[in-house]
């Protein structure tokens, strides 16, 4: 299980996160928020948080390193691997 977080804050809407991982879409600001395709999304004013857990973390770590604005995280769940 992993946890991906977009500051929305940081996020300035280039998108080079949807060429890497599909789960990325544009909200209806102009920001990268996440298709809920099987994970839990949980939204506020700052930050869209999605926890997942599937065999993708690889295509969520590409789209967070293409970030410019490092506006994405990648993080293991605590107590998972």
């Amino acid at each position: 299980m992993y946890r991906v977080t977009i500051d929305r804050e940081a996020c300035d809407g280039v998108f080079a996160c949807l060429t890497r991982d599909q789960r990325f879409v544009e909200d209806d600001d102009g920001l990268a928020t996440f298709d809920a395709d099987g994970g839990t999304i949980e939204r506020t004013d700052e930050t869209v948080v999605g926890t997942f857990e599937d065999e993708r973390v690889a295509d969520a770590k590409q789209a967070a390193a293409a970030c410019p604005f490092d506006a994405i995280t990648v993080e293991a769940v605590e107590g998972e691997p």
